[in-house]
C-alpha cells in the first residue's frame, strides 16, 4: 500500500513537473509570438505615460524659471546651510542653543562675503577707470591679428571709438542708470532673502528633519531618510571644505604667478582664481582666456604673454585630475559629464548663480541617487 502510495505521488509529480515545463514553453513561444506582433495599444499606453512625465516637467522647469527671484536665494540657503551642517551639529553638542548657533555662523557667511567684497572694490573700481585705456590698448594688440585673416574683413575703423563722445554717453546716461538700477534691486532682495533663509534654516534645521523622517510610516523608510540627509550633510561640508583649502592653495600660486609674470594686481588674480575654480568646466575657462589676454596686453613677446595662463592651466589641471580626487576619495567623485549638463542647465534656467549651484545640486542629487539605489556587493564564497 505504501509502495503503491509512494508510486503515485512519483506519478503527480511528474506530471506536475512536465506540465510546468509544457506551461514554461508554451509561455516562452507566446512571449516570442508577442514580441513580433505590433504593439498596438501598449505603445499608446506607454507614449501617453511619458507624455504626462514630459508635461510635468515642463510644467515645473517654467514654475522653476518664473520664480527665480525667491528659488535662488533660497536653495542657495539651503545648500549653504547643509554645508554647515556638521559645524551646526558640533556647536550644538557644545550645549549653544540652536538660536545663538544660527546666528554665529549666519554670521560669520556674512563677514565672509564682506570680506570678499571689500577686497573686490579698489581693483574692480580701478579697473573701471582704466577701462577706457586698457580696451584702446587690446584693439591695438589685437587688431593686427584680425587684420591677418582676410576673410574676416576686419580693419582699425571697425574698432573705432570715435564715434563714442562724451555728450552720447551723458545722453544715454538714463539707460544705464536705469539698467544697473533694475538689476541691483533684484540682487539686494534675494541677499535679503538669502540671509533671512540662511538663518531660519539653521535655526530649524532639527525640526525640518525630525518633520521629514516622521513623515514615512515604514521604519526602514525612516532609516533610510535619516542616512540620506545625513550622507548628504557629510558629503556637501567634506567636499567644500576640501574644494577651500586646495583652491585656496591654488589662488596662493595664482598670486606668485601674476607676480613673476608682471601682470598687474596680483591678489585680485588670486581671488578671481579662489573663486572661479567652484565652478567648474567654466571657471577655469574664463580664467585661462583672462590670464591669455592680460599678458598679450602686458608683453610683447607672445611666449611671455601665454606664459602665465598656461602654468595656471596645468596645475589647475594636475590638481583637479590627480590631487584632488586622491583628497576626497571615490565616493565623492561626479561623473564630468552629468556635472557638464547641469552647468548648462541651471546656467540656462538661473544665470551665473544656476552656474554655482550645479555642482553643489549634483552632489545632491547623487548622494540620494547612491541612498536610494545602492549598488549591489558581491560577496565572495569563503571556505567555512
Amino acid at each position: 500500500m505504501n509502495e503503491q502510495a509512494v508510486t503515485n505521488r512519483k506519478h503527480s509529480a511528474g506530471t506536475i513537473t512536465a506540465d510546468v515545463i509544457m506551461r514554461g514553453a508554451l509561455g516562452s513561444a507566446q512571449d516570442d509570438e508577442r514580441s513580433q506582433q505590433p504593439l498596438g495599444r501598449e505603445a499608446l499606453d506607454v507614449a501617453v505615460a511619458w507624455s504626462i512625465v514630459g508635461i510635468f516637467f515642463i510644467i515645473l522647469m517654467g514654475v522653476i524659471h518664473s520664480l527665480s527671484i525667491i528659488l535662488i536665494p533660497v536653495v542657495m540657503a539651503i545648500v549653504v546651510g547643509m554645508i554647515l551642517g556638521v559645524a551646526a551639529s558640533k556647536l550644538n553638542s557644545y550645549g549653544i542653543p540652536g538660536f545663538a548657533v544660527a546666528v554665529i555662523l549666519s554670521s560669520a557667511v556674512a563677514f565672509v562675503l564682506f570680506l570678499v567684497i571689500n577686497s573686490l572694490i579698489d581693483p574692480l573700481s580701478t579697473l573701471a577707470s582704466e577701462g577706457p585705456g586698457i580696451v584702446e590698448k587690446a584693439i591695438d594688440r589685437f587688431v593686427p591679428y584680425l587684420q591677418s585673416l582676410r576673410w574676416l574683413n576686419f580693419s582699425a575703423a571697425t574698432f573705432s571709438l570715435s564715434s563714442i563722445s562724451l555728450e552720447s554717453v551723458i545722453s544715454r546716461s538714463g539707460d544705464i542708470i536705469s539698467v544697473i538700477g533694475s538689476n541691483l534691486t533684484p540682487a539686494i532682495i534675494q541677499g535679503l532673502i538669502f540671509f533671512a533663509a540662511l538663518l531660519l534654516f539653521l535655526y530649524s534645521r532639527i525640526r525640518l528633519r525630525k518633520a521629514m523622517i516622521m513623515a514615512f510610516p515604514q521604519r526602514h523608510q525612516r532609516l533610510r531618510t535619516i542616512r540620506t540627509i545625513a550622507s548628504i550633510e557629510h558629503v556637501l561640508s567634506s567636499y567644500f571644505a576640501t574644494a577651500s583649502l586646495m583652491y585656496a592653495g591654488l589662488g596662493v600660486i595664482m598670486v606668485i604667478i601674476a607676480y613673476a609674470g608682471g601682470l598687474a594686481m596680483p591678489f585680485l588674480w588670486g581671488l578671481f582664481a579662489f573663486l572661479s575654480s567652484f565652478v567648474p568646466f567654466l571657471g577655469i575657462t574664463a580664467m585661462t582666456l583672462s590670464l591669455a589676454i592680460a599678458g598679450i596686453l602686458t608683453h610683447d613677446s607672445m611666449l611671455f604673454a601665454l606664459l602665465p595662463s598656461l602654468v595656471f592651466f596645468t596645475i589647475h589641471l594636475l590638481m583637479e585630475n590627480l590631487a584632488f580626487p586622491a583628497v576626497v576619495g571615490k565616493n565623492m567623485e561626479i561623473n564630468p559629464f552629468l556635472v557638464f549638463v547641469a552647468i548648462i542647465f541651471w546656467t540656462w534656467m538661473w544665470g551665473a548663480a544656476g552656474a554655482m549651484l550645479a555642482l553643489p545640486l549634483s552632489l545632491i542629487g547623487m548622494t540620494i541617487a547612491r541612498e536610494l539605489f545602492p549598488s549591489r556587493r558581491v560577496v565572495p564564497n569563503l571556505p567555512a
